[in-house]
């Protein structure tokens, strides 16, 4: 169930750090609102993970969860460039994340 809480909580991390993104500057309300909401569930959630995963392990996949999310939305959705570096990149935060989980 900490596994499940978790990856939740980084697809929340993604979520908050795109309305982050799209708030204009703290101007537009309702990206402000899914900003802190998806923020308070993002720590949350890590809270509870964290009271049975080592924490290096789940902070890692937590944060790679929203790195390589903000980046796929921003490569699919918001005109990010899309190069064969960046996809490299990407594949490696997976492979440093299932590294953790297999190994840790």
């Amino acid at each position: 169930m900490s596994w499940f809480i978790l990856i939740l909580s980084g697809l929340m991390e993604t979520a908050w750090a795109t309305a982050l993104a799209h708030s204009d500057g703290f101007r537009n309300v309702k990206m402000v609102v899914i900003f802190l909401v998806a923020l308070v569930l993002s720590m949350v959630g890590l809270g509870f993970a964290l009271r049975s995963l080592p924490v290096g392990t789940a902070y890692a996949v937590w944060t790679g969860i929203g790195a390589i999310g903000t980046a796929t939305l921003g490569m699919v959705f918001f005109g990010d460039p899309v190069t064969a570096g960046r996809i490299v990149c990407l594949v490696l935060i997976v492979s440093g994340i299932v590294g953790l989980k297999l190994l840790g």
